[in-house]
């Protein structure tokens, strides 16, 4: 599994002068908030400050910062493909692509700005935005670095968790689409064989009780169930509805699957119907009828991320696990 923050690791230690980007001021209508940053190097570019014109801007005047005279007179060198004027060639293609599409929300620093941008959104740059936006950029030394490691860190490790139980087709497509998202997303399987391939981001758990998955969960975690046996799913969804701390609770499935799991949790499962109405199936809802494993992947990920957005905002009721723990500590 590949972190985004082990991608920042890699990108800081690629070698070469690298430089910060940090929209430090916003009004009005902008596309990144404060505390956005990226990091510029001589042939690359790290995260986004919200692409467009604006950002092909921030590059060119970073690179101007990374190959001008360092101490002693000595100017850094130009990597192949950089002009003079530090524009690379075809840049606008590079920034409009970001590796990772990672982001991140920086402390307040006011040392050592090296230099800034106060850009109007206006038809001056070609946007229509309506804002305004000031950019700090300085070059990034080991403490700057350091800094930035430990706020990627601290961020990671407040990402919500999506568990996603099944790796059959449906399971590699979703977690596909959710390893592009600001969560956590861990793939639970019973058989080896269905792990194979999964995105490099994406952690993966071989188990032969994945309902304890369930168990072991932080808090605000979504649950999509979607496993190869609908006994297996009927287990780790009844295991599911008992937290009632979770953001979501899915499981893909028909109108009569969802009617026969009803059945058997009310009579054997010791649940409630209360408990049973914080089930959503199937995922992604009735909207859209494509039934391909793409298309319900996308589907079910913009409705995953909606739930976990409104938990954060509402979350509900701890689960008695949680509460135990917290009264430990």
């Amino acid at each position: 599994m590949t972190s985004k923050v082990q991608s920042l690791k890699a990108f800081l230690a690629g070698g070469g002068r690298v430089a910060l980007v940090e929209v430090t001021g916003t009004k009005g209508s902008t596309p990144r908030e404060k505390g956005a940053f990226m990091l510029v190097s001589g042939a690359a570019i790290f995260g986004t400050i919200g692409g467009g014109q604006l950002e092909f801007m921030a590059i060119d005047k970073a690179r101007q910062l990374l190959f001008s005279p360092l101490e002693g007179g000595m100017a850094a060198e130009r990597p192949e493909g950089v002009v003079s004027g530090g524009t690379a060639k075809a840049s606008s293609t590079a920034a409009a692509t970001p590796p990772d599409g990672f982001a991140a929300t920086l402390p307040s620093r006011g040392r050592d700005i090296r230099a800034t941008l106060d850009i109007p959104l206006g038809p001056e740059i070609g946007q229509c935005c309506g804002g305004r936006v000031e950019v700090s950029i300085r070059l990034v030394d080991k403490a700057l670095a350091q800094e930035l490691v430990a706020a990627a860190e601290a961020e990671e490790a407040k990402l919500p968790h999506v568990y996603i139980f099944g790796g059959g087709h449906v399971g590699h497509a979703l977690a596909s689409a959710v390893a592009l998202l600001p969560v956590r997303v861990v793939v639970v399987e019973t058989r080896a064989e269905a792990l194979e391939g999964m995105p490099d981001t994406v952690e993966t758990c071989l188990t032969p009780m994945p309902e304890s998955m369930v168990r072991n969960a932080p808090v605000g975690a979504a649950f999509v169930i979607l496993t190869h046996d609908h006994a297996l799913d009927f287990l780790i969804v009844a295991e599911a509805l008992k937290r009632r701390d979770a953001a979501y609770v899915g499981m893909i499935g028909s109108k009569t699957k969802k009617a026969t799991f009803r059945s058997w949790f009310l009579k054997s499962a010791d649940g409630s119907e209360a408990e049973f109405a914080r089930l959503v199936s199937p995922i992604g809802g009735n909207a859209v009828k494509d039934k391909r494993p793409q298309v319900i992947a996308a589907v079910a990920a913009a409705e995953i991320m909606t739930a976990l957005a409104a938990h954060a905002v509402a979350p509900a009721a701890p689960h008695p696990a949680s509460r135990r723990k917290a009264m430990a500590g």
